[in-house]
């Protein structure tokens, strides 16, 4: 049997264009996680409309952090958007700045989760909404931990040079992950900050 050699130059996969297994692949991942996620929402709301607002804990979570946060997590999206751009016009160095703004940003939205994490006033096992509360905001970390490492991998194969304007696609792919990853927070951050307010 025949063995490849890899010698350097752009990465021997991501065929151009959206027909490639890896966007179908993504596209999958993304459909069976969004599944997960919606599960996960509707029984929130299920379990909130049976039980009326006493149901939510005293105080309830505060947007003062997690509204800031939001906006660094959408940050970090547009960054990797930016950095996208510039692998499909050759400039490497926005490319990898765009990158590391994303990986940064999406560091310090993880940090201020646990942090938040660490200071409430309930825990998992302190009823069905805190129960909730840390699965949800749980699998969105993990998520969140995840895209810091895919778009870690992408980055340093940037920096070795693995990428070219017609030969980009792993990018992209990555880059479609992490605003999933974005739109998820979007659903949890309106669920559990936004709707009880709403509903006051």
């Amino acid at each position: 049997m025949a063995e490849a050699i890899y010698n350097g130059g752009p990465l021997p996969v991501g065929a151009k264009g959206h027909n490639s297994t890896g966007w179908w692949g993504m596209l999958c991942l993304i459909a069976t996680e969004s599944c997960l996620f919606a599960y996960l929402l509707f029984s929130y709301f299920y379990i909130a409309i049976q039980r009326g607002p006493a149901w939510s804990p005293e105080p309830q979570p505060s947007i003062l952090l997690a509204g800031p946060n939001t906006v660094i997590l959408l940050s970090s999206s547009v960054a990797a958007w930016w950095g996208e751009g510039g692998s499909k016009r050759g400039e490497r160095g926005r490319q990898i700045a765009g990158l590391a703004v994303a990986i940064l940003l999406g560091a310090i939205f993880l940090a201020v989760q646990i942090f938040e994490w660490r200071a409430k006033s309930f825990g998992p096992t302190s009823g069905s909404y805190g129960s909730l509360y840390f699965t949800i905001t749980g699998f969105h970390m993990a998520h969140v931990i995840v895209g810091l490492l895919i778009l870690s991998v992408v980055l340093a194969w940037t920096l070795l040079g693995y990428f070219r304007p017609r030969r980009h696609e792993p990018l992209s792919i990555a880059i479609v992950y992490w605003h999933f990853v974005d739109v998820v927070w979007l659903a949890v951050f309106s669920t559990f900050y936004i709707s009880p307010l709403l509903m006051r």
